[in-house]
């Protein structure tokens, strides 16, 4: 900025307005929106889900996220897992190192019901999950859960 910038005067140099918008006039959550905060639920309900079958999650921490049938499924797959791995020489045992989430897509079946895909690579493999997600009291909750 200039000595000139600074001792303008005028218009340019006036702070702007912002309107202010009254709390009554809010508009409600849009499908975008409500999408978006449907992906970013799945996305680390995902990444969660895959840490307890890598054995670096206890399954107790999705105890709200997941419906009870879905919750008991994936514990018993995780022990599932647990036993047919053979740990290395003194460590424990990994399937999945380093999963990370790389996308995530989700479509509105109806009003308050999602299906949602997502794609996890680890060092080993990629893999595809599939979930279904319904809001029940304004949270959203997993009820169908599809690990590939």
């Amino acid at each position: 900025m200039s000595a000139l910038d600074l001792n303008r005067t005028g218009p340019a140099s006036m702070p702007q307005r912002v309107a202010h918008v009254p709390l009554t006039a809010v508009t409600p959550l849009r499908a975008v929106d409500e999408t978006r905060e449907v992906c970013a639920v799945a996305r680390g309900t995902v990444q969660a889900a895959i840490e307890v079958l890598a054995g670096t999650r206890p399954v107790h921490q999705l105890a709200r996220r997941l419906d009870p049938r879905c919750l008991a499924s994936l514990q018993h797959r995780a022990e599932l897992t647990r036993r047919a791995v053979q740990a290395p020489a003194g460590g424990i045992p990994r399937l999945h190192r380093n999963p990370a989430v790389t996308s995530v897509r989700a479509c509105e079946v109806s009003a308050g019901i999602y299906e949602a895909s997502a794609v996890v690579v680890d060092e080993l493999r990629v893999r595809a999950v599939a979930m279904r997600l319904e809001r029940s009291h304004q949270v959203w909750r997993v009820t169908a859960l599809e690990i590939g």
